[in-house]
């Protein structure tokens, strides 16, 4: 699919370099991530939940490491590790010292093992960037490790102490926003990702909180890391009755980054949410018949998820964030759909190891792999109604999801079932 934020620019005679300044990030070369520029084969586990920091003997980059060739065997091709820098909260979520990459789930040593194990597997290992805001190594703003100085703030920022531009995009309160139309940022941030987090093996980014800046900069941040998979965080308030502005915004943010990045698809999340909570199956299906997410619109750019650290619960159900979950019951069926609909499918990792769902989601994942299922693959729904969507996925795979019965009838094997979710191949 075109692009649907650039073309309408282009129709203005608008620029990017005209709405956001010139830049040395606008003579990068253009090359999208390697899964977000083909039809990819890649499904994504999310290698740890809210309560994973801290863990020691092992450290929880030491878990990670026993689990590589576990995870490889279930037919994962990238796993997304927590924030590797320092940060003031344990979670790494408010970063604290780039440069310095012992933080709470292990030491620099820890995290080169562990990056290492999973690349003698064969498989991507992403980076959780946050780059949207940073705190100060003992105030609100003296930067350190890099060391930045007060223009790397956005002018109206909370602390009132920021000498850069505007902010690009929505404020964060929690931490000093930084100004990422200042070459102090953006050459900052490119070399941490250059010389720092692709030089202890990282090959992919996930893009924390992208909604607080602008996709532009996004561009230059990609090409100093040139990465085998980017997709980043827009997470905004979800109208359930009017989706198409929610999944117009992701459009947009990919649009923005000249199409080298995916976005976590927040719409389909929302859509599942509402199925699975009141039965209400019928709004996973458009009016003109494709997925009402934003693998509708752009799968191939679409990162699709049940539940992560900040939606859902950790270790248990109501341990965690649980911000807002797919109810507990429920999982199975979320997974059944994301995992055999196209984009770019992502797993929870405690929904494996502490949910006990692992040969469950392993058999979902089979039957992706050995039916050719990609993150372009066809969709077309049979049904969708209170109580039950059904739809046949690459023209070789059936399934249903909801408490009702549907069968795609004669010709098909079922492959796996669960409580009211079943898939069939032929």
């Amino acid at each position: 699919m075109a692009s649907r934020f650039s073309r309408r620019f282009a129709a203005l005679g608008i620029t990017f370099a005209a709405v956001f300044g010139s830049s040395a990030l606008m003579d990068a070369p253009v090359h999208a991530a390697t899964e977000q520029n083909k039809a990819s084969t890649a499904i994504l586990i999310q290698g740890f939940h809210w309560n994973s920091a801290g863990y020691r003997n092992p450290s929880w980059y030491g878990v990670l490491r026993g689990r590589a060739a576990d995870l490889r065997g279930m037919g994962f091709t990238h796993i997304w590790f927590p924030p590797p820098s320092d940060s003031a909260a344990r979670e790494g979520y408010l970063p604290r010292q780039l440069n310095n990459l012992n933080s709470s789930y292990g030491t620099e040593q820890e995290l080169k093992d562990a990056i290492a194990a999973f690349k003698a597997q064969g498989m991507g290992v992403t980076a959780d960037i946050v780059v949207n805001h940073r705190v100060g190594t003992t105030g609100w703003s003296d930067f350190t490790n890099p060391a930045w100085g007060l223009e790397s703030i956005v002018n109206n920022d909370e602390c009132n102490c920021g000498r850069g531009g505007n902010d690009t995009g929505t404020g964060f309160s929690a931490a000093r926003d930084l100004a990422h139309n200042q070459a102090t940022v953006q050459n900052g941030v490119r070399t941490w990702l250059s010389s720092r987090l692709k030089a202890v093996g990282f090959t992919g980014l996930r893009l924390d909180y992208s909604k607080g800046y602008s996709a532009f900069y996004v561009q230059g941040y990609h090409d100093a890391m040139t990465p085998d998979f980017c997709v980043g965080e827009i997470w905004s308030d979800l109208n359930i009755n009017d989706v198409n502005p929610h999944r117009q915004e992701l459009m947009n943010w990919i649009d923005g980054t000249g199409g080298r990045c995916a976005a976590f698809d927040f719409t389909t999340k929302g859509l599942l949410n509402q199925a699975l909570n009141w039965n209400e199956y019928w709004r996973l299906r458009a009016s003109d018949g494709r997925p009402q997410g934003a693998i509708g619109w752009w799968a191939q750019k679409s990162v699709t998820f049940v539940d992560n650290h900040d939606t859902g619960p950790s270790e248990s159900c109501g341990s965690g964030q649980n911000h807002w979950p797919v109810p507990c019951d429920k999982v199975m069926q979320g997974y059944a759909y994301v995992l055999t609909h196209p984009g770019v499918p992502t797993v929870y990792y405690p929904h494996i190891y502490d949910w006990n769902l692992k040969a469950s989601i392993k058999a979902l994942m089979d039957v992706r792999r050995n039916k050719g299922v990609t993150s372009t693959s066809s969709v077309s729904i049979q049904r969708a109604e209170n109580g039950l969507y059904a739809a046949i996925v690459n023209n070789n795979v059936a399934m249903k999801i909801g408490p009702n019965s549907w069968s795609p009838g004669a010709g098909w094997t079922l492959a796996t079932s669960g409580n009211n979710y079943a898939v069939w191949t032929r």
